[in-house]
């Protein structure tokens, strides 16, 4: 579906395949924007370990971009190190893919309240990064 003009697609990248999956659906869900916004999770191994995995990372993207932007959130360490080699590459993600710098779970949440009001990529990213000001005293 690549090319076909639609919102802001968002990919969950976690070393777990179990972390990734709940929390994209925790976003889709609480959101309400389950048929309003593609929300792929990336997570895990291609053997279904621990880890990162760029292909599915780079499949994922491809799975919720309809020509709008992908903005891809990632948990720590090497996720977010695969997710800027990727970028810089520039050549295997959708032309208009995002790291956004937000904490994954607050961050993935706000993406994808933006993302289901019609947000661009640039305000999505922003939504997700205010994710950071969250606090829970």
């Amino acid at each position: 579906m690549s090319g076909a003009q639609g919102g802001v697609g968002l990919v969950v990248v976690s070393h777990s395949a179990t972390v990734a999956q709940a929390v994209a659906r925790l976003a889709a869900q609480l959101t309400g924007a389950e048929d309003r916004v593609r929300i792929e999770a990336a997570g895990g191994t291609e053997d279904g370990g621990l880890g990162t995995s760029a292909d599915l990372i780079v499949r994922a993207a491809h799975a919720v971009d309809q020509g709008a932007g992908v903005a891809i959130l990632a948990d720590l360490g090497s996720a977010v190190l695969t997710v800027k080699a990727l970028l810089a590459e520039g050549d295997e993600l959708p032309a208009r893919s995002a790291l956004v710098d937000a904490p994954l779970v607050e961050g993935a949440v706000a993406a994808a309240v933006a993302a289901s009001a019609g947000a661009d990529l640039e305000a999505v990213r922003a939504a997700a990064a205010e994710a950071y000001d969250y606090h829970k005293r």
